[in-house]
């Protein structure tokens, strides 16, 4: 799992059927402090998640199928949305 920060979303006329109902956002992966950390991405969005939000991205591509126990091909999938984070005594708010 990656911290990233969600930078846009993907609008499709045209999806997978299994797709229907569900966003996909253009995701910045991030480090602990905030900083960008490699190229952007498209996340299947099972979180609910919108523009601005920092978010828990699960890497694993079976992780769609689990969250949404369906059979859903998603290699990055927003899995939560973070209020804060406590790293080295430090915490950080993300309200």
């Amino acid at each position: 799992m990656r911290l990233a920060t969600v930078v846009g979303n993907v609008v499709s006329t045209i999806k997978d059927d299994s797709f229907q109902g569900y966003k996909l956002m253009i995701v910045e992966f991030i480090d602990e402090k905030g900083a960008s950390k490699g190229a952007r991405q498209i996340a299947f969005d099972a979180a609910d998640a919108g523009v601005g939000d920092v978010v828990l991205v699960n890497v694993d591509g079976g992780a769609a199928n689990m969250l949404l126990d369906k059979d859903i091909i998603a290699d990055y999938t927003i899995c939560g949305v973070i209020d804060h984070i406590s790293y080295e005594g430090n915490v950080t708010e993300y309200l």
